[in-house]
Parts: structure tokens; C-alpha cells; sequence
């Protein structure tokens, strides 16, 4: 199942990243040639009109080949026009541009039909008070549910966690619910240092409590679900840009880089979780490959749209030796990234470690 949860994953986010380019070359009177899932062998081909259909046998990856796209390739005077090399910088910006997108607006729609189907969120209920805190202080116990902060409804867990931890030292009015009574009551927030997502410290305002665990399923509307989806999509694609920043500035250790072993795991993990697990994991990583194929590096989209900038700046193509000398050095760099980021899977698996 972890196999099969993988090949699904990774089939469906390659098919949506090839068929932006695929689309957006059709559309803008380009010919593609070839429209393959994996590489490699071919191990299922056919052939309507003018491009030919692929399934091929390395599934770590796929290409769309379009007509005039190959340096030095030699074309008859009537297929100039439909070549992708003779079409406009502003065509061929598209077309690059369109892989990363579809990913990244593949990943919204999965987020609209989550947040529309609903998803479980933790219930403002106290589990657990910890001594001497100010939640003990202030009298809380254990079963309260909150309802209202500083006269602000609060509905569940994440929504009281946000107030709390942006007011340190100053005091909230809380308004509680405990049985068939509402108590109110003060409680300043301490101040305390806590690790971020990145291991880096910063200060955050606590109480001292713990959730029960009890949780109840978030609906949205349609409206509410397009809203929640393209904001969930925008903050992970930001969360995607600083962690490759952060693994840059060597605030997030190279161990944490994964490769296929890694994503082959975790895809079944999540599938075994359930439909809703699967599909989150599915938009998340759908982002990773939009955002990271967007950076800089020859031979991945972003690699081209830097050339292609610089070819509008110069108003004339760079030459066909420094782009395959680019493209190689680009080769070296993502080869010498897969093989890191496996070294790192295998590792984990003899040794048992998990990601820091």
C-alpha cells in the first residue's frame, strides 16, 4: 500500500506540473511532440495528432517535449512557427511558468474540497493544568471550556492559542464555561521562550495548559472554503520559501532533506491516516514541487525563466554552448541533491532516526 500510495501521489502531481506546460504550449501555438509520465523506456505509448502519450518506467519524474526546444535542433522554414524556440520571450515565460502554478493551484483546489468537506479541530477544552501556572493561579480546572477572550468568540483550540501567544504579560479577560456555569476570569499570560518550526527561539505568552483531546469536525461554506483554501496555499508556499532559506543559512540541518524513500513513507503513513491525511499531504508536496522548481537552478523551471530574463534583457538568445554548459553544471547540482537526500533515507532507515 505504501508503494501504491507513492506511485498515486507522485503520477497525479507529475501529470498536473506537465500539463501546465502542455496546455499553456498548445494554447499559445506551440507543437509538443511528446507528453510523458516518468522517464526513460517507454513501458505505454500512443500517438493522437500531433503528440505522442507516454507512461515510461523511471516514475520520478516526466517531460513535456515540444517541437524546436532541443539546441541545434534543424527545422524546416514552415515549422519555425510552431517551434518553441522561435516563439516570443513572453510565450515561453508562460509556458515555464505554468508547470510550477498548476501545482501550486492543483494544491488550493484540494484545500477548497478539504475545508468544504470539513476537518477535525481541537475543541477549547482544558485537559490538563499545570502547577503553579497562571491558568492554575487564575482557577482553571481541568474540563473547562473557554468561549470568549477579551470578548472575542472562541470556538476552538488554535483560535485561544493565537490570543494568548501574541498578549505575554498582559492580562486577558476569559470568559469560561464550567458544567451549567460561565465563570470569568483574569489570567496574564507569562512570558516564556519556545522553539519555532525552525528550532529558533522566540517568545510567546502561555497559561499553562494542556487540550483535552476532544475534537468536532470544521465545515465551511463554499465561500469559507475558497478563502481557507487559498490561504492555507499561500501560507504554506511561504513557509516552503523560508525553509529553503533557513536550510541555506544552515538553521535547518542538511539531515532534514528527503528524498523518494522519504516521500514513499510518508505518503503511506498519511494514506493509512485516512483520505483527508492523503490528500493534505498531497497539496503540501504539490507546493514543494511548484515552489522548488521555480528556483534558480539550470535544467529546473526557474533555471529557464532566468534564462529566458536574460534574453529579454539582451534582446538576443544566449548561446546554445553557455546554456549546455549551464544545464550540465545545473545536472551536477540536482544529482549531487537526489544523492544527499537518499543518503539521508537510507540512513534513517538502517540507523531508525527520524527528521530533528
Amino acid at each position: 500500500m505504501t508503494f501504491i500510495s507513492a506511485i498515486v501521489l507522485l503520477g497525479i502531481l507529475i501529470f498536473v506540473h506537465e500539463l501546465g506546460h502542455f496546455l499553456f504550449a498548445k494554447l499559445l501555438g506551440v507543437r509538443v511532440l511528446k507528453f510523458s509520465l516518468g522517464f526513460g523506456p517507454k513501458l505505454i505509448g500512443k500517438k493522437f495528432r500531433d503528440t505522442e502519450y507516454l507512461i515510461s518506467s523511471v516514475p520520478l519524474g516526466g517531460y513535456v517535449k515540444m517541437l524546436g526546444e532541443e539546441l541545434g535542433e534543424e527545422l524546416k522554414e514552415e515549422e519555425k512557427q510552431r517551434a518553441y524556440n522561435y516563439q516570443p520571450v513572453w510565450k515561453r515565460v508562460l509556458i515555464v511558468f505554468a508547470g510550477p502554478v498548476f501545482n501550486v493551484f492543483f494544491a488550493a483546489i484540494i484545500f477548497v474540497f478539504i475545508f468544504f468537506a470539513g476537518v477535525p479541530a481541537l475543541l477549547p477544552e482544558v485537559g490538563e493544568v499545570s502547577q503553579h501556572s497562571p491558568a492554575e493561579i487564575a482557577g482553571l480546572m481541568k474540563g473547562d471550556r473557554i468561549m470568549e477572550i477579551n470578548g472575542a468568540s472562541i470556538n476552538q483550540w488554535d483560535e485561544m492559542t493565537a490570543v494568548i501567544h501574541k498578549n505575554p504579560g498582559k492580562a486577558l479577560s476569559f470568559k469560561i464555561k464550567r458544567g451549567s456555569e460561565a465563570i470569568s476570569v483574569s489570567i496574564t499570560p507569562e512570558k516564556r521562550k519556545v522553539k519555532d518550526l525552525f528550532g529558533e527561539d522566540k517568545e510567546v505568552g502561555l497559561i499553562g495548559i494542556k487540550p483535552s483531546g476532544n475534537t468536532f469536525t470544521k465545515k465551511e461554506d463554499f465561500a469559507g472554503a475558497v478563502y481557507r483554501g487559498i490561504t492555507k496555499t499561500w501560507e504554506i508556499s511561504v513557509l516552503t520559501v523560508v525553509s529553503v532559506i533557513k536550510l541555506i543559512q544552515r538553521v535547518i540541518p542538511a539531515e532534514t532533506i528527503g528524498g523518494p524513500i522519504l516521500i514513499f513513507q510518508m505518503a503511506g503513513q498519511q494514506a493509512a491516516y485516512g483520505i483527508l491525511s492523503f490528500f493534505t499531504f498531497m497539496a503540501v508536496i504539490s507546493i514543494n514541487l511548484g515552489i522548488l522548481n521555480l528556483l534558480p537552478i539550470p535544467i529546473l523551471d526557474g533555471g529557464h525563466l532566468v534564462f529566458l530574463s536574460v534574453e529579454a534583457v539582451r534582446r538576443k538568445p544566449l548561446s546554445d554552448k553557455v546554456i549546455m554548459v549551464a544545464q550540465r553544471i545545473g545536472l551536477a547540482i540536482i544529482i549531487t541533491i537526489m544523492v544527499f537526500a537518499l543518503y539521508n533515507d537510507i540512513m534513517r532507515v538502517v540507523t531508525g532516526k527520524t527528521i530533528p
